[in-house]
C-alpha cells in the first residue's frame, strides 16, 4: 500500500486549472484534508471538485485506486486543484544526455552532422580531468569518433571549432515538462501534447 502512496500520481493544477506539478497521493491527502486543495472526482464529461470529507464520502469505483482503511476504503484522486496558487511556475529541463540532445538539436556541435539516436555522446568542452563541470555550459552534444578524437583536450588542442557556445536552454511553464509516465487517462484533459 505504501507504493500506492508514494508514486507521483496526482497531477497538481492551479486555481486556474492549468496543470503546474505532480504529487504522491500521501502529499495530495495531506493538502487536502489542509484545505489548500480539493480533489477533482472526474466521471465521463464532468468534473467536481470535493473538499476532503466529501471526497472521503465518494464510492470507490472499479477503474480506481483506492487506500483502505479503518473507516474503509478512500478514492485515490487522479487529480487536485489548489485554492490558492495561481501561477504557472518556470522551470528549465533538467540536465541529461536527452535534453542536451533536444538543445543541440541532434547535431554534433563540431561538424553540424545530424546524428542518429545512439550516434552521439555527451563532451565536456573544457574536460572533468581539467576541472570541467557537468553544466549546461560546458556539455554539447559530439558523434562519437569527434568526442574519441577530442579525448581530454580542449577543442582548440584538438584542432575543432564549436559551431556555437553552449547556454542554458530557457527556463519554460512546468505544464509543458510534465510527463503521464503512468499513463493516467484523466490526465490527458490538463496536458497539451
Amino acid at each position: 500500500m505504501s507504493d500506492l502512496l508514494d508514486k507521483p500520481t496526482v497531477l497538481v493544477l492551479n486555481r486556474n486549472w492549468q496543470a503546474i506539478n505532480v504529487r504522491t497521493p500521501a502529499d495530495a491527502f495531506c493538502q487536502m484534508a489542509a484545505n489548500t486543495a480539493t480533489g477533482l472526482d472526474i466521471d465521463g464529461g464532468s468534473m467536481i471538485p470535493k473538499r476532503w470529507g466529501d471526497w472521503l464520502d465518494l464510492d470507490v469505483r472499479d477503474q480506481d485506486d483506492a487506500v483502505h482503511t479503518i473507516r474503509g476504503p478512500i478514492r485515490i484522486p487522479t487529480v487536485v486543484v489548489l485554492a490558492r496558487y495561481d501561477k504557472v511556475p518556470k522551470r528549465r529541463p533538467k540536465l541529461s544526455a536527452k535534453s542536451i540532445w533536444h538543445r543541440d538539436g541532434g547535431r554534433c556541435q563540431y561538424t553540424g552532422r545530424p546524428l542518429k539516436p545512439g550516434e552521439g555522446s555527451i563532451d565536456h568542452v573544457i574536460p572533468r580531468s581539467r576541472g570541467g563541470q557537468t553544466t549546461w555550459e560546458n556539455c554539447v552534444l559530439a558523434s562519437r569518433d569527434v568526442n574519441q578524437k577530442k579525448g581530454s583536450r580542449l577543442p582548440k588542442e584538438a584542432g575543432l571549432d564549436l559551431l556555437k557556445p553552449p547556454k542554458a536552454p530557457p527556463t519554460m511553464p512546468s505544464t509543458l515538462l510534465i510527463r503521464n509516465v503512468y499513463e493516467i487517462e484523466d490526465w490527458n484533459l490538463f496536458l497539451h501534447r
